[in-house]
């Protein structure tokens, strides 16, 4: 059985509840409050279990790790059920590089912790965190835009099932519209994250859904 450390909001977390549902692997969650004044990531307790006190983390056989990216690939590699990633290693590549420009340069810059910073460093009031977050969504946007528009013959981004890609964007996609940030230039990432959306995999990931768990 897998344990998933999680927090129903974090974009990361999200993706890994994707990853299992999308495989059908029954999971535990174990939940960790990692909003500012309950900060249970930050506690003695979670730091033994993941010291970088970030989610999600998971545990299995009495052995943790945390990295949603690298949890993902783990996902795949282990457990039975479609392929997370494309046969064709050039359209793995481009499954990874779509998938690391939310990992690697959108979410880090609008993570709780650098947030935090830009608060109490450089006074930062909720109009101007708004428009932080809002400029390296849609930075990141503009490319993904461009390489969702190339042509493929899947409604996919790589292939006739979700993976990778997806897992990546929805939960981006979540964050983008919880910060109110417009969309309208990005028609075709609106529409691949509305056709995941509609599938029960997503649906069962999502933050607001009940039936999170495994």
């Amino acid at each position: 059985m897998i344990r998933l450390y999680d927090y129903w909001r974090s974009s990361a977390a999200y993706r890994v509840r994707i990853a299992l549902h999308l495989k059908g692997c029954p999971f535990e969650t174990v939940p960790v409050n990692i909003l500012p004044g309950a900060d249970e990531q930050l506690g003695d307790g979670y730091r033994g279990i993941n010291p970088q006190m970030r989610v999600p983390a998971i545990e299995v056989d009495a052995r943790i790790s945390g990295q949603s990216m690298a949890i993902i690939e783990w996902i795949d590699e282990t457990v039975p059920g479609p392929s997370l990633l494309p046969e064709d290693a050039w359209q793995r590549l481009k499954a990874r590089a779509f998938a690391d420009i939310i990992a690697c340069d959108i979410h880090p810059l609008n993570n709780l912790s650098p947030l935090a910073v830009l608060r109490r460093d450089f006074g930062a009031d909720d109009t101007a965190i708004k428009r932080w977050y809002q400029d390296w969504i849609v930075r990141g946007f503009q490319a993904l835009e461009a390489m969702a528009t190339e042509p493929r013959y899947s409604v996919f981004l790589f292939g006739d099932a979700p993976g990778l890609a997806e897992i990546a964007l929805v939960p981006q996609m979540a964050n983008a519209r919880r910060f109110e940030t417009d969309l309208s230039a990005f028609p075709k990432l609106v529409e691949l994250d509305s056709i995941c959306r509609a599938l029960d995999a997503f649906q069962r990931a999502a933050p607001e859904s009940p039936a999170k768990p495994g």
